[in-house]
Parts: C-alpha cells; sequence; structure tokens
C-alpha cells in the first residue's frame, strides 16, 4: 500500500500516532454507554482539531488511538487535548462516575504511551487496535 502523503502550505507529512490513554487507578469504566459515548468524542475531537482518526479501539480501562496529524502538533498535545476534552465530557455527561470511582482526581492516569508509525507499520498498528476486543 502506498503511504498517504498529506500536506500543509508548507510541507508534506505521513505522520501518525499510537497513543495510549490509561484511566485512573486503571478502572474499568469503558464499557456499555461510556464506551461509546468516548469512541464518538474521540472522532468529533480528532475533525474539531484537524487530527485524522485512523483506529479506536477501548479497553474497559485505556483507550487506543492512532492519529495523523501536522508535524506542527506535538503528539503530547494530541494525548492531552484528548485527556481534558474527554474527562469533562465524560464526567459532565456521567456525574456518578466522579463520586463512584474517580472522587477528587482526574479520569486519567498521568502516564501515557506514544508510539510512531511510518507507512510500513501503520497496517499492523491498525490491525492490533482493532483487534484488542477479540485478542484476550
Amino acid at each position: 500500500m502506498e503511504p498517504k502523503h498529506k500536506t500543509t502550505a508548507h510541507s508534506v507529512y505521513n505522520l501518525n500516532y499510537h497513543i495510549v490513554l490509561v484511566t485512573k487507578y486503571r478502572h474499568d469504566v469503558f464499557v456499555g454507554e461510556i464506551e461509546d459515548f468516548v469512541k464518538k468524542r474521540v472522532g468529533e475531537i480528532c475533525v474539531q482539531y484537524g487530527w485524522e482518526q485512523l483506529a479506536l479501539e477501548t479497553m474497559p480501562d485505556h483507550v487506543h488511538i492512532f492519529v495523523s496529524a501536522p508535524p506542527k502538533v506535538a503528539p503530547l498535545g494530541i494525548a492531552s487535548t484528548l485527556k481534558s476534552i474527554l474527562a469533562v465530557d465524560v464526567f459532565r455527561q456521567f456525574p456518578k462516575l466522579k463520586g463512584q470511582k474517580f472522587w477528587g482526581s482526574g479520569l486519567w492516569s498521568r502516564g501515557t504511551y506514544y508510539g510512531s508509525a511510518g507507512a510500513v507499520s501503520s497496517e499492523i498498528i491498525k490491525r492490533y487496535i482493532e483487534d484488542q476486543k477479540t485478542a484476550g
């Protein structure tokens, strides 16, 4: 498969990041309605910020996101933006969650996984993310 090159006014790029966001205390919260909500919101946030969501899967205590973004956008910025918006929106949509699992703290663990991929390994990462639910 040919690499999918994107362009900005002054650059051509193919930058893809595999980012894993983990819940605080590894609480299993991404199930049912919350899982559906998070998947929908990640897609909306990516569109809003001009990122391309390549793959997405949730596990009960973490979220795998494979996203392409322009060179001016750092992976840390992508993760920070997703974490902050998702935390506010999830707690607003599911207020009981804050009191039941995250009393006085945020939704996310401080740690985040970052991986980068070029065209060759992109398909492997996509398959890995898409197979998460059936792998275990």
